[in-house]
C-alpha cells in the first residue's frame, strides 16, 4: 500500500517505561505522520497497551520522549490531548450509559469555540447559542459513520458494532489531526470488519491514525506501515509485506501460538 505521508503528528523517541521491577517498554520508538495508518501489533504482553497509553498520555514514560511535533507539545497529559489535535477510543465502547447516542457524540465537540458540551447540558447563556451548532455537527458524525438512525436512543439498546462507530463519531468531534484506535476490530464481524475497514483508510485522507489490533486479516491490507513489540521491544518495522516475511515477527508472533 502506497502511504501519502505528511507531517509528523507523534513521535515516540526512545520511550522505556518501568513498573518496579517489570520493564514494559524498552527504548521503543516509532512514529505516525498525516496521511498514513500506522499499526501497533504483538503477541499478548508484547507492551502494545502500554504504548498506546504512553501515547495518550495515561502513562509517562520512564525514559525518553513522546511529542506531538504538529502541535508542538511533548509528554501531554489525557486532559490536553484534545487542545495537541488527538482523539482517541478505547477497546470497548466507552459510552456515556445514561446519555443518548447524541449527546454521546456531542460531548466530543467540547474542546471547539463555542462547543462546550457542559453549557449546553445546563442551558447556560453561552452553551443554549452553541447547541444547535454542536448538535447538528453530532448528527453529520453521525451520518458520515452511517448511524444517524440511533441518535436518539440510549447506548444500551444499540448493538456493540453500532456502538463502535458512535465511538468513532465522537472521537471525531474534535476534528483532529490524529486518531488513536485501541482495538477497533474487537466484537465485530465479518460486514462490519469491512465496514470499519472503509471507514479507516478514510480517515486517511483528513489525519494520521495509530492503530493497535490484534486481528492480523483486518490489520494488514489496511495500514501503510506496522510496528511489531516483543517483550516490550520494536523487533521490526516497515509495510505488511515486509513484516509478513520478517523471520523475528513469525517467531515472535506469527508462528507462535499465543
Amino acid at each position: 500500500m502506497e502511504s501519502n505521508r505528511g507531517s509528523s503528528l507523534l513521535e515516540l523517541e526512545r520511550v522505556s517505561v518501568h513498573f518496579g521491577g517489570l520493564h514494559a517498554l524498552r527504548e521503543v520508538s516509532f512514529s505516525v505522520s498525516s496521511g498514513e495508518i500506522v499499526g501497533l501489533i504483538g503477541p499478548n504482553g508484547a507492551g502494545k497497551t502500554t504504548a498506546f497509553n504512553v501515547a495518550c498520555g495515561f502513562v509517562r514514560p520512564s525514559s525518553g520522549h513522546v511529542r506531538y511535533p504538529a502541535a508542538g507539545r511533548s509528554n501531554v497529559r489525557p486532559s490536553d490531548l484534545a487542545r495537541a489535535g488527538v482523539a482517541r477510543t478505547l477497546q470497548g465502547v466507552g459510552l456515556f450509559p445514561h446519555c443518548t447516542v447524541l449527546e454521546n457524540v456531542m460531548a466530543g465537540g467540547h474542546i471547539r469555540p463555542g462547543g462546550d458540551f457542559l453549557t449546553s447540558l445546563f442551558a447556560l447563556p453561552r452553551g443554549v447559542r452553541s447547541e444547535r451548532a454542536l448538535r447538528e455537527s453530532a448528527l453529520t458524525a453521525l451520518e458520515r459513520l452511517g448511524v444517524a438512525d440511533v441518535a436518539h436512543q440510549m447506548p444500551s439498546a444499540i448493538p456493540y458494532g453500532v456502538a463502535k462507530k458512535v465511538s468513532v463519531a465522537r472521537a471525531l468531534m474534535s476534528e483532529p489531526s490524529l486518531l488513536l484506535l485501541d482495538e477497533p476490530a474487537s466484537g465485530l464481524d465479518e460486514a462490519e470488519l469491512a465496514e470499519f475497514s472503509a471507514l479507516i483508510a478514510e480517515l486517511r485522507a483528513s489525519m494520521g491514525v495509530l492503530l493497535v489490533e490484534h486481528d492480523m486479516e483486518f490489520v494488514m491490507p489496511l495500514v501503510d506501515r506496522l510496528v511489531v513489540l516483543s517483550f516490550g521491544e520494536v523487533i521490526a518495522t516497515g509495510t505488511a509485506a515486509e513484516v509478513r516475511g520478517h523471520e523475528a515477527v513469525i517467531a515472535a508472533y506469527l508462528g507462535v501460538d499465543e
